[in-house]
């Protein structure tokens, strides 16, 4: 629902969730939990930490959400999707309990992913954060470790207008006497973290005061890079299969995670590190982060749709070899959509499309607010329309990016 329409379908209460939850008998108090929120790199922050538990001999369940191209993408162990007969029966079964508290779609499927991962008996579940934190449906669980990678203005409709009041929402994943690991510092946020974790008598570290990425080289499907601790070497040749920049920083979040796991008693070679990282996506099924979907030209993917993700995003394409720009753009409704624009190149010729949803700008509001911005370029009824019109225009080393929102990903995955 609140994919297809956005804030009308946003809760903010807890009381669905631990109203199904009791009656599943709280299934989420059953195996150990890993909490992850922030802004942007919340999803690729989750499959690294779920990727390297894996590896680790962990059997792992992983929420996450939205999803790309099919639902059970959000509820997988040990980066197996949940069967398609695990969801059928459990609506069925719940049916009469669904139709009596009315809970919102992403309520019953966090209900539905908390029972699967006790059915399925893992040994720890990394869950990612829906929206916000505080009041998100999945804020029920008492997790081990609470991880929130960065503060930037998105849902500012539900969240806040400001950074600090933002902040404040992902901090209601900081719990009384359990570790929180901040990925990047911000003047308008940092004390927020700091008064909550203090008055949760909680371990509080930001990352980048104790980590630090050095020699990176990246070529065409990896990231290779060092990770230094007080200018210490920690890790020496780390490989990753996850190539966008913005991997810099979810990197250093996810290895400040990892330690603090082991200070809690998790058994995390360094090996389980090397491997995992090497092969995220085959382990753990992700998708749309700075994807490369095909060669001359050059088709690459992204999900970054605020403007800290675009902001990104145009960083990668600056550093990405091309001789012209296509770009394949459609947003929705409830986004920043000036801050965006006016990040965006002026020197490409943009395809405006709009993904099949209620929540989607039309192509011709988003082109004729993209002119404000001297960016021109054709529109499109779909997004698979504009995607093979930039195709027949682009010759063999040109780049053609495909974005703006996670909606026209899923479309084109």
């Amino acid at each position: 629902m609140f994919t297809r329409v956005g804030a009308s379908a946003f809760k903010k209460d807890l009381d669905n969730t631990i109203a199904l939850c009791n009656a599943l008998e709280n299934p989420q108090n059953k195996y150990k939990t890993i909490h992850i929120g922030g802004t942007n790199g919340k999803g690729s922050t989750s499959h690294m930490l779920a990727a390297i538990l894996q590896k680790a001999g962990y059997k792992t369940g992983l929420y996450t959400s939205p999803h790309l191209k099919d639902f059970r993408e959000r509820i997988r162990v040990n980066g197996k999707m949940v069967s398609k007969g695990f969801v059928t029966n459990f609506v069925k079964a719940q049916q009469q309990l669904i139709n009596k508290i009315e809970p919102s779609f992403f309520e019953v499927t966090v209900g539905m992913a908390f029972s699967y991962f006790e059915q399925e008996q893992v040994d720890v579940a990394v869950i990612e954060v829906g929206l916000g934190g505080r009041l998100d449906s999945t804020n029920i669980i008492k997790p081990e470790l609470s991880v929130i990678t960065n503060i930037s203005l998105d849902h500012t409709n539900m969240l806040g207008n400001t950074l600090a009041e933002i902040a404040f929402e992902k901090a209601g994943i900081i719990k009384p006497n359990t570790p929180v690991v901040i990925g990047e510092r911000h003047p308008e946020t940092d004390l927020v973290f700091i008064k909550k974790a203090k008055e949760q008598n909680a371990s509080l570290v930001f990352t980048e005061d104790v980590l630090r990425v050095a020699n990176i080289s990246k070529k065409a499907s990896t990231l290779k890079l060092d990770i230094n601790q007080k200018n210490q070497p920690l890790l020496k040749g780390l490989t990753l299969d996850l190539t966008g920049t913005y991997q810099l920083k979810n990197i250093l979040t996810v290895i400040e995670a990892v330690q603090e796991l082991r200070k809690i008693g998790y058994q995390i070679p360094d090996e389980a590190i090397y491997q995992a990282l090497k092969n995220v996506k085959k382990l753990t099924g992700l998708q749309g982060r700075w994807q490369t979907l095909a060669k001359n030209p050059l088709v690459i993917c992204d999900t970054g749709h605020n403007k800290a993700g675009i902001a990104e995003v145009i960083q990668n394409i600056n550093q990405t070899p091309h001789q012209y720009l296509h770009m394949v753009i459609g947003m929705v409704k409830d986004k920043d959509i000036s801050a965006v624009l006016a990040l965006l190149p002026k020197n490409a010729t943009y395809y405006f499309c709009e993904p099949q949803l209620e929540r989607a700008l039309s192509a011709n509001e988003l082109a004729t607010q993209a002119a404000d911005y001297n960016l021109k370029g054709n529109v499109f009824n779909t997004v698979q329309e504009a995607l093979n019109n930039a195709k027949d225009n682009a010759k063999d080393r040109d780049l053609i990016f495909i974005g703006g929102s996670t909606f026209v990903v899923a479309e084109i995955l």
